[in-house]
């Protein structure tokens, strides 16, 4: 992206017609969020996932509120000519008067869409967040959110008939509110290639194969930065994590 252009969701859509690739990645902070801005990505997510690569928590269901606000607050000073996505998280969105709250607090920090995880069972939410005037990008597939629910496990979604039809069912309903961009996770190839097809919406997929309209990582992924766990579909490009512990030890024994 230029940088001197300031991305909005109508250039999401405008990205989706024009098929070209829609690209996005976390940021947490002020200067990763320059430094990803002045590389030209278009997304700057700064998602509940700051709540295991930053915070230290086992799952992004103990995020707060208040943490999403600081982390946006950090990103937004940045001035990023990207465009902002702020999750909501955990039960943060569970009535149409609730998430209208919790939306206008993290736009408020600097957040310019938000992004929720869910389908059908969000709409009434996410009409009442897009009647607020605040752009929404969905989410379907895994639902780290949910995780607890499913034991714990990261399952791939649409694997068989009954999943399937969900998650069209799903992007149906995203499709009818009018979301600008859809973050898939973990969704089969076939079934995501078929939403990306089938519907005007963005999809930015994680782990579901290379036919959606665009990708998203978490940085720290990406670069290496979070050693101790890398997703499968993940090849970091940095080692980051083996470098710091290199470059420390090797001042150390300069001292």
């Amino acid at each position: 992206m230029d940088a001197a252009t300031k991305v909005t969701p109508d250039t999401i859509r405008a990205m989706k017609a024009a098929r070209r690739r829609v690209a996005a990645l976390t940021a947490y902070d002020y200067p990763m969020a320059r430094l990803l801005d002045e590389a030209g990505i278009p997304i700057l997510l700064v998602g509940d996932s700051l709540g295991m690569v930053v915070l230290g928590y086992p799952d992004t269901t103990h995020v707060t509120l208040a943490e999403m606000e600081h982390h946006i607050r950090a990103v937004a000073r940045a001035r990023p000519s990207a465009l902002l996505v702020g999750d909501l998280p955990y039960h943060t969105y569970q009535s149409p008067a609730q998430v209208v709250i919790s939306a206008q607090r993290l736009v408020a920090a600097g957040a310019e869409a938000v992004k929720a995880e869910g389908g059908r069972d969000i709409l009434p939410q996410i009409r009442a967040i897009q009647a607020a005037g605040i752009p929404f990008m969905g989410h379907l597939g895994m639902l780290p959110q949910h995780v607890l629910e499913e034991g714990g496990k990261y399952r791939i979604k649409g694997k068989d008939d009954a999943g399937r039809a969900k998650l069209l069912d799903d992007a149906t309903a995203l499709a009818e509110a009018g979301v600008f961009a859809v973050v898939l996770e973990l969704v089969t190839p076939p079934v995501a290639k078929e939403i990306t097809a089938q519907f005007p919406f963005a999809t930015i997929g994680i782990g579901s194969g290379p036919d959606c309209d665009g990708q998203i990582l978490v940085t720290h992924d990406l670069l290496g930065a979070f050693p101790w766990f890398t997703p499968k579909f993940v090849q970091p490009k940095l080692r980051v994590g083996e470098d710091v512990r290199r470059v420390v030890r090797e001042w150390v024994a300069s001292l």
